[in-house]
């Protein structure tokens, strides 16, 4: 991925953090802060040239929101496929179980956390800050 392309998408994410879905608000009102077990979540990164909704740089979770963005199921098929070649394990979670479930929804990110070990391999696109997996 070209550095134009890497600050076409980082300026996205930047976008979307700044105008979130109700479901991802929510969701991260539960996340952010190691809320969940003690994970460290990010929300609209960018990752091997796309952007997901929320990942787990310690596990390699990504948590994918879904709703009217997510209506190509082939085209969410194949992003998955690519994020797993990176080494990602995809959770996709419906905007009605956020709303409406959101108790059930944490329940299975975190048995899904647990079950899933840590990384030690760098982040795709580490931050110029210097935080992620190595800081552990």
């Amino acid at each position: 991925m070209s550095a134009t392309d890497l600050d076409r998408l980082s300026g996205h994410a930047r976008t979307m953090r700044r105008e979130p879905t109700e479901p991802e608000k929510r969701l991260w009102a539960h996340l952010s802060r190691s809320q969940l077990g003690g994970f460290k979540f990010r929300r609209q990164s960018v990752m091997g040239g796309f952007i997901v909704d929320f990942s787990c740089p310690a596990t390699g979770l990504i948590v994918e929101v879904d709703g009217e963005t997510h209506a190509d199921a082939q085209r969410d098929n194949r992003r998955d496929a690519a994020l797993a070649e990176l080494g990602f394990r995809v959770v996709h979670i419906s905007n009605a179980d956020v709303m409406h479930n959101i108790e059930g929804v944490l329940a299975h990110l975190l048995g899904t956390l647990q079950a899933m070990p840590v990384r030690r391999t760098p982040h795709p696109n580490p931050s110029p800050e210097g935080e992620g997996p190595e800081g552990l």
